[in-house]
């Protein structure tokens, strides 16, 4: 977390790369001229995070005979599971998402601790998404609980950091209706709404209406 944010997050609140990365990519890594880090520094309106899943993360020794490459640069493991456990149940038909509601939570409060707690921040992406099965009507796929239940955990990770502090301006669920999806093409499905991809129908699954009645509670 603290590599990937760093490439962002740091020139951006500070005007320059962390010196964490500057030791690891040396002078493979850009230098700003102190014109850009003015221009850099502070340009932004607010921080946008796609949300979706989280990792745990272990340490790993560079090794002096392998190929300099960004894709070794963060010299750390990337695993699903601890121990042979899990870190989240995996969601319907996706090759990534293992659902870890509290990730969300403490990535807000990594930004707070290490960045500025008045920074806005939206949470542009987040979202269940589920096996695709174009064979089942829609009357026997439209109830997703389950996905419910996952906007539900992750906004109750986001009440948390807003109580704790951080500054969150907004949430957009991923995605309204079911779409074609990177790498997944249309064996997933993330919508709120059904799509029949032969006729292009939508119809409104029990998120949907869940989502809508939770929104219109909220501003009421």
């Amino acid at each position: 977390m603290d590599f990937e944010l760093g490439w962002y997050m740091e020139p951006l609140t500070h005007g320059e790369y962390p010196e964490t990365m500057r030791s690891l990519v040396k002078d493979r890594l850009p230098v700003f001229t102190a014109e850009q880090k003015k221009l850099v520094k502070g340009s932004f309106d607010f921080i946008g995070i796609n949300y979706y899943t989280s990792r745990y993360a272990k340490n790993i020794p560079p090794n002096p005979n392998e190929p300099v490459s960004y894709l070794v640069d963060p010299n750390v493991n990337v695993s699903i599971d601890k121990d042979g456990v899990l870190i989240g149940p995996n969601a319907g038909g996706s090759m990534f998402i293992y659902v870890y509601p509290e990730g969300l939570y403490k990535l807000l409060e990594f930004i707070r601790e290490n960045y500025s707690k008045n920074l806005a921040i939206y949470i542009t992406e987040n979202g269940y998404t589920e096996k695709s099965n174009i064979s089942l009507p829609f009357s026997e796929s439209q109830t997703d609980r389950i996905r419910i239940e996952f906007v539900q955990k992750h906004l109750r990770q986001l009440e948390i950091a807003i109580k704790n502090g951080v500054n969150v301006k907004g949430y957009f669920y991923y995605s309204l209706v079911d779409s074609f999806e990177w790498g997944e093409g249309y064996t997933v499905r993330y919508g709120l709404y059904h799509v029949d991809f032969k006729t292009l129908t939508r119809s409104p699954k029990d998120s949907a209406k869940w989502y809508r009645a939770f929104i219109k509670d909220v501003k009421e």
